[in-house]
């Protein structure tokens, strides 16, 4: 039985002993210190629900350490223990944030009640940030926005997969969504209320994202400190393992023991944790040509690729634009208090007409700066940053991005295909507008857009 961790100070060693015996029988993780200077090094390292603390002792009283104690950690509830007890005193520290106040001696009943309660009060402000960050996730920016027949698809996949718990393997260029997708599916499935956890292994050392992931047990002075890596803060809900390609070897053989055996060990630790955790990754890097490369493992690659869902780039699904576009500017015109601006109908068919190699926060980004920087209602085409409506520009950046090696008449065709298409959007999709823009005849231009599969709306 676990009923969570209690951190209790005193300066004799002996009652230590006896505190540390009455809450381990009632199914408490205890942590005795006699020296006060030691708890905030402590609490940095580990984590505790409930702090008792002596009133008087050597070096720092109980009441120094409580305003320290509320100072960095104002949620952590905190018992004050005195044989001095007045009513001038305990008025006192519970003015400065004790949760209660117990005179000495004091009967087994009495401390046990309030460390129950203080228990309580502990788990509901750790409820209570699950709960809100659960909700800044659900009706954050994260929602997915879309009307596009791929878009449709692909969320008709999230609903019919968030109800399992099989692994789900999230692909596609950076920029299209795909934490919004590993974030639909946790706020789908039945495990919405419990915590959903994101980790971008490409942001840690392997050093620091074995700490991350795994958590720690390290010595403070002559006391274990115990701190739960994220797996272990995501059991019961989801686990969200963002650029997983980047995962070092070594932590590909720990995250494939995680799945199989649904236990870890915290670093240093040697007791094996049970967690249940939905897993859920995503990559922009083609995970079967890093397992053809050795790069990744390939019994953790099938592992992981239970369920794959391919995230289709801003340029394969045009219809969200305006859709996108909207949602960017009212969020962006509240959040900066300015009134509401829209794009003319111009500037818009330039947006749509664009390849938007950054996608979705490329597009996010263009439509923030102008949002930002442009003084009046209307964001006219002069008012777009360059390379949007610079057409040497596009065409270089283009260019740019081209690999080193390819197939010269499949890339003219893609290059001839998008122009085509850009032209059509900005033609208002009228085909005879289009065909003069490119200075070519209708029946050309119809059988360029047969080649290329485009069509209008």
């Amino acid at each position: 039985m676990f009923n969570g961790r209690v951190l209790v100070i005193d300066d004799e060693k002996g009652f230590l002993v006896v505190l540390q015996a009455i809450l381990e029988d009632e199914g408490y993780e205890v942590t005795t210190m006699n020296d006060p200077e030691m708890v905030m090094p402590y609490l940095e390292e580990a984590e505790v629900d409930v702090v008792i603390t002596d009133m008087k002792m050597p070096k720092i009283t109980g009441g120094e350490l409580l305003e320290q104690i509320k100072k960095s950690y104002p949620r952590l509830p905190v018992l004050i223990m005195t044989a001095q007890g007045s009513i001038e005193s305990a008025v006192e520290v519970m003015r400065h944030g004790a949760f209660n106040y117990i005179t000495k001696p004091f009967a087994n009943d009495e401390l046990l009640l309030s460390v129950k309660n203080a228990m309580e009060l502990s788990e509901t402000h750790r409820q209570y940030q699950i709960l809100r960050e659960s909700l800044e996730e659900r009706f954050s920016s994260h929602q997915i926005i879309g009307k596009s027949k791929i878009m449709l698809e692909t969320l008709a996949l999230v609903d019919r997969v968030a109800q399992s718990k099989s692994s789900v393997l999230i692909c596609g260029e950076s920029g299209t969504g795909k934490s919004s997708i590993a974030r639909a599916l946790h706020f789908s499935s039945p495990r919405k209320d419990m915590p959903f956890v994101a980790v971008n292994c490409k942001a840690f050392t392997t050093p620091m994202l074995d700490l991350e992931l795994f958590g720690q047990e390290s010595a403070v002075g002559d006391t274990v400190a115990m701190k739960r890596g994220r797996i272990e803060l995501a059991d019961q809900g989801t686990l969200y393992l963002s650029e997983i390609g980047s995962l070092s070897n070594e932590l590909q053989v720990k995250l494939l023991r995680v799945l199989q055996d649904k236990t870890i060990e915290r670093l240093g630790g040697t007791d094996p944790i049970t967690v249940d955790i939905r897993l859920v990754v995503s990559t922009a890097e083609d995970l079967n040509q890093l397992v053809l490369a050795g790069k990744f493992r390939e019994d953790l690659f099938y592992r992981l690729n239970v369920v794959k869902i391919d995230m289709p780039p801003l340029r394969e699904r045009r219809e969200d634009i305006p859709l996108l576009v909207a949602h960017f500017i009212n969020k962006i015109c509240t959040e900066n208090n300015m009134p509401q601006k829209y794009f003319s109908y111009e500037a818009l068919n330039y947006l749509n007409g664009y390849e938007w190699q950054g996608n979705i926060r490329q597009l996010q980004n263009v439509v923030e700066r102008c949002v930002i920087m442009v003084p009046h209602k209307e964001i006219g085409v002069e008012d777009l940053p360059p390379e949007i409506k610079d057409e040497d520009a596009q065409f270089t950046s283009a260019v740019d991005l081209l690999p080193p090696t390819m197939d010269l008449a499949e890339t003219l065709d893609k290059i001839e295909g998008a122009v085509i298409r850009r032209a059509l959007v900005r033609a208002d999709f009228v085909q005879s507008r289009a065909a003069e823009m490119l200075g070519i005849s209708r029946s050309l231009m119809q059988y360029k857009l047969r080649k290329y599969n485009i069509t209008g709306h």
